[in-house]
């Protein structure tokens, strides 16, 4: 009976993206129909609705962020937010240096702008990891000898879900005269931010990772910082040239909706995943050789990514196809490469049989203990076929 109003598949996959919220849904679907006026159409009653509409949403988001509205630039995703945030200021300085900081364990999104920018002309220096995934802050000194431009980080890894100290480096790079990237993507949500006392320049953050509708992000630019951009897109002039294209009103109005329903349960519903999390944590360390990837204190409550030895990562995912459940970035799943993130952690042997678990708003008890009941039995399973383990 415990089992009973359980809801199949088990969904455990939430940094990949999350289920829309249906009090989100709600709200705009007035918008698909009739207030779907074009933001830039100023000549009638449907474009002066959406514009206010769309500029409404931008002061509140940047009520909830602590920043000034003029700082918030739409675009459509956090792959888009990273590649105008990354190439478009590194281009318009190059002339300035062609140094930028980063980590390989950044999201394919940055490593592959970066990897353009080399193309470009400019020096990648990646900074040393620590065996947990976190940045050796000890050894930041050492790269100043070159003159740095662009320092693009994420606040959270969408793999192994560790927290970089981000109020060190925006101080590392406000002394240094370094303008400062970072990729919230995987922040938001799980973290309050107030761009007023992190002192960074740029920040990207997108709505499907709130629970709300895919399709629109973020670009924060920090007015006192006094950068610009090379476009790297060119249309309509919206959005101040740096991102021109219609505006979508209805996605919008839906990260809107994200923000103002993450504001009154962002306590509660932390509490509540880290419970289910620890709950899960704990009964999964009764199964023999495991690891926990990555700083397990460093870690937003969302994530655990575990490698089960003598088992093939890909093959555990096949045998559960009851729970949604993934090896690790959404955006690397579509090829066959071990993951880019684990090969710097201290597991690295194990890089194949690492599952990413990651929890959020809707997964229930009942979830939580089906999940490893099934997980138990297949990991048993597939290790008495393993031929490097005698069981």
């Amino acid at each position: 009976m415990f089992f009973l109003y359980i809801l199949f598949p088990i969904y455990i996959d939430y940094s990949s993206t999350t289920p829309l919220d249906p009090r989100i849904l709600e709200k705009i679907i007035p918008y698909f129909y009739y207030k779907f006026g074009n933001y830039s159409s100023k000549n009638h009653v449907f474009g002066w609705t959406s514009y206010n509409i769309v500029e409404n949403c931008r002061r509140n988001i940047s009520k909830f962020l602590n920043c000034d509205s003029r700082e918030i630039i739409w675009c459509s995703g956090s792959t888009e937010s990273n590649n105008l945030a990354v190439k478009g200021y590194s281009l318009f300085y190059k002339n300035k240096s062609k140094y930028i900081l980063s980590i390989k364990t950044e999201h394919k999104s940055i490593l592959k702008s970066l990897n353009y920018l080399l193309i470009e002309g400019f020096n990648i220096i990646y900074l040393k990891l620590k065996n947990n995934g976190l940045i050796d802050l000890n050894n930041l000194n050492n790269f100043l000898k070159e003159k740095i431009i662009l320092l693009t980080v994420s606040y959270i890894n969408n793999e192994i879900g560790v927290f970089q100290n981000i109020f060190f480096l925006s101080q590392f790079c406000k002394l240094n005269k370094i303008a400062i990237h970072i990729d919230c993507s995987q922040a938001i949500g799980k973290i309050l931010f107030n761009f007023e006392n992190i002192k960074i320049d740029m920040a990207s953050i997108s709505s499907h990772k709130l629970y709300g509708p895919k399709g629109v992000s973020i670009l924060y630019i920090r007015r006192k910082s006094n950068i610009y951009f090379k476009p790297i897109f060119h249309g309509g002039g919206q959005e101040n040239n740096l991102r021109p294209g219609t505006i979508h009103t209805s996605l919008i109005v839906g990260f809107y909706e994200c923000v103002s329903l993450i504001k009154k349960l962002i306590f509660f519903e932390n509490l509540k995943i880290r419970n289910l999390r620890n709950i899960f944590l704990i009964e999964l360390l009764k199964i023999d050789s495991i690891y926990i990837n990555g700083d397990i204190k460093y870690r937003i409550p969302q994530n655990l990514n575990i490698s089960f030895n003598f088992i093939e990562g890909e093959s555990l995912i096949i045998s559960i196809n009851n729970i949604s459940l993934s090896t690790g970035s959404a955006c690397s799943s579509n090829t066959l490469e071990s993951s880019h993130v684990l090969k710097f952690l201290k597991n690295s042997n194990f890089i194949n049989s690492s599952i990413r678990f990651t929890f959020g708003r809707f997964n229930k008890l009942t979830d939580i203990y089906f999940s490893l009941k099934f997980l138990s039995f297949n990991i048993y399973k597939l290790r008495k076929l393993s031929p490097f383990l005698i069981i």
